[in-house]
């Protein structure tokens, strides 16, 4: 009994706990999965204190399993704590604090907090073209959350570019045949229609257009087809909202 009681609180038995949550997480056993998170999470805290990078992994783990619950007030704070943790132990510029930060910017965006959100994911993507380069997947991912948001506060033609930059990233790092390309060529194609009738509503027709219009009674144009805007789905070291 008592070497099980000592494996159990060996740090090196957390991450077995964390992979066997992250199983039950995947095919859809949230219940099951919830207390082997923080059941691993109570390992890492007793065995490295409350300040340990592992720590922020396991609250991101457990936060981005909350907000998949529909408890986004019991997953913000973890996800705020484990932002801390990851700049107090890296710096500011750190690829893990570029995830904290699109962690904690999707679960603002999820609320309706789009204004709150949004420099959190521009700080995301600036530190990840830091690390890795411009041509990054990762890059391709911060820049599809960007370009969600953006479209989402109507800011279409800011939005456009986003998308087929990301798109042409994805192309480049994994083919055109990967799976991510089609739904990016959608989304791309859709936003750049909408924009195109956007500008196409909000131009002011000429004297000449105007008058020629009017004799021909010519109808007002249709408002644009609304397209539903679905949210990423998040995937560990948790990182949510990927393409």
């Amino acid at each position: 009994m008592m070497a099980m009681a000592s494996t159990a609180e060996d740090p090196r038995g957390a991450g077995t706990v964390g992979d066997a949550a992250n199983l039950l997480r995947v095919t859809n056993r949230r219940t099951e999965a919830e207390p082997l998170f923080r059941r691993a999470l109570a390992i890492i805290e007793k065995s490295y204190g409350p300040d340990h990078p592992d720590v922020a992994t396991n609250l991101s783990n457990i936060a981005s399993l909350l907000l998949e619950t529909n408890r986004p007030g019991e997953a913000e704070p973890l996800f705020r704590r484990a932002l801390a943790i990851d700049e107090k132990s890296y710096g500011p510029d750190h690829p893990d604090v570029a995830t904290s930060l699109n962690n904690l910017a999707g679960l603002l965006q999820a609320t309706n907090r789009l204004g709150e959100a949004e420099p959190l994911f521009r700080r995301a993507l600036a530190i990840t073209e830091k690390s890795y380069g411009p041509d990054h997947p990762d890059v391709a991912e911060r820049l599809n959350n960007l370009a969600w948001l953006l479209e989402t506060t109507n800011r279409l033609g800011e939005a456009e570019p986003l998308f087929r930059r990301a798109l042409a990233i994805t192309e480049k790092s994994y083919g055109s045949d990967h799976p991510s390309v089609p739904g990016s060529r959608r989304r791309t194609s859709i936003v750049a229609f909408n924009c195109c009738e956007s500008a196409t509503r909000m131009r002011i027709p000429s004297p000449g257009e105007e008058r020629s219009s009017k004799s021909v009674g010519s109808p007002r144009p249709s408002s644009r087809t609304e397209s539903s805007i679905v949210s990423s789905t998040p995937v560990t070291r948790t990182q949510m909202f990927p393409i």
